[in-house]
């Protein structure tokens, strides 16, 4: 297979790019636009948790080198299944199995898609191999934050956000980044499924309520997340690192049309924005060819049909988690990671029925309240808060749930 052309028209070898998290909404939409690209991209590593069927479906069409699935039993089925398919992918297991694939010598760039606490070891695996990280899982940053921006530095990893509203920013600001001339950024949220909806009402939401987002295509969690808000305050916390800039300079506003993904104010009162349909693949597409453009397969924006474009403020008082985000940002230490732990554990119950949707904040807060949050000096201090936090975490949610 022969490679795009160079600057001066030699042909290039493809990119080669794994995927973690391959199964997942990200990851499907990743794997959307490489086929789009076949001269250009080539995949080397995929990984799931789980989903072994999935994987296998993956590996046969794309046949990457390496896949991992973090459930060993799983890893031992697919490995067989695709034995007698005659692949030869090799499967590793386990979580080692699934850094292993994250480091991997052979790949350029890789995509960090796995949803929760669960990425932060594979992605600071590809970081500590100084490869290009095009960044989804915004939890790595939520519960290492400075420690994961340290290791960007000291391996030379490249850094990309694939987020839209982080992808958005990234495109608003100027080379250097946030300057002197920013003023402040702006997170947009489509403020979820229930906008309007007041703090007794939110009281009789149901999973299958929460998981259907108006806008955007995203697995159960992260819909859940949406439609809390709390989407919006794992954001809040990944800019402030991704961007360098205090909590105090990043505000958070509801646009209920998902067409401006973030703002960039600047001190002269310009306001830049990034704009587009509601599609993830263009975050992706961007990320993956920066600082070139290629084509991701997102509808073009019409602007002869669009009705208008509305902002507001976001209600805290109906949706607390923000707030809490915020609170959890300023508060420093392992704040964010005791509030990321406590979150991934009260969605969980919600979506098992075992608690309200109500009840997720209502976690979320009382494990802040109920647990110190120290400096940490290195990752396995922080997972040591996280399992604390969810120790907490657990023990609340069969109190709110009596």
């Amino acid at each position: 297979m022969s490679g795009p052309s160079g600057p001066s028209g030699e042909t290039t070898a493809p990119e080669a790019v794994t995927i973690l998290g391959a199964t997942g909404s990200i990851g499907r939409q990743t794997l959307d636009v490489l086929a789009r690209h076949p001269q250009r991209y080539r995949v080397v590593g995929l990984t799931a948790g789980h989903r072994w069927r999935e994987l296998a479906e993956h590996c046969l069409h794309w046949r990457p080198r390496y896949a991992a699935l973090a459930d060993e039993a799983g890893a031992e089925l697919l490995r067989n299944h695709l034995r007698e398919a005659g692949s030869d992918t090799e499967v590793l297991g386990g979580h080692q199995g699934v850094a292993q694939v994250a480091a991997l010598d052979e790949a350029d760039t890789v995509v960090a898609a796995i949803v929760g606490a669960a990425g932060v070891r594979p992605t600071l695996a590809a970081v500590e191999a100084g490869k290009k990280i095009l960044l989804a899982n915004k939890e790595t940053l939520v519960v290492t934050g400075a420690l994961f921006m340290d290791a960007v530095r000291r391996h030379g990893a490249t850094l990309l956000p694939v987020d839209s509203e982080h992808n958005a920013i990234f495109q608003c600001l100027p080379r250097e980044g946030v300057g002197p001339g920013v003023r402040r950024l702006l997170l947009t949220a489509s403020g979820g499924p229930f906008l309007g909806w007041d703090r007794a009402r939110l009281e009789t939401v149901t999973p299958e309520q929460a998981v259907r987002h108006p806008n955007w295509d995203m697995g159960p969690k992260i819909s859940v997340d949406s439609a809390t808000l709390m989407n919006k305050g794992l954001e809040f916390i990944e800019a402030c690192w991704l961007f360098d800039v205090p909590p105090a300079r990043i505000d958070v506003v509801i646009h209920p049309q998902s067409v401006v993904h973030s703002m960039v104010e600047y001190l002269d009162g310009s306001v830049l924005a990034q704009m587009g349909t509601p599609d993830m693949r263009t975050p992706i597409a961007c990320a993956l060819s920066w600082p070139e453009r290629i084509d991701s397969g997102a509808e073009t924006l019409d602007f002869r049909t669009l009705a208008g474009l509305d902002f507001r403020a976001p209600d805290d008082a109906a949706f607390p988690c923000l707030g809490l985000a915020r609170q959890a940002m300023e508060t420093g230490g392992a704040a964010t990671a005791v509030l990321n732990a406590a979150n991934e554990e009260a969605v969980a119950a919600f979506l098992d029925r075992r608690l309200g949707f109500n009840g997720i904040a209502a976690v979320v807060q009382d494990t802040l309240a109920g647990l110190p949050a120290p400096d940490c000096a290195d990752v396995d201090a922080v997972m040591n808060v996280d399992s604390e936090a969810r120790v907490l975490a657990r023990r609340l949610i069969k109190e709110w749930a009596c």
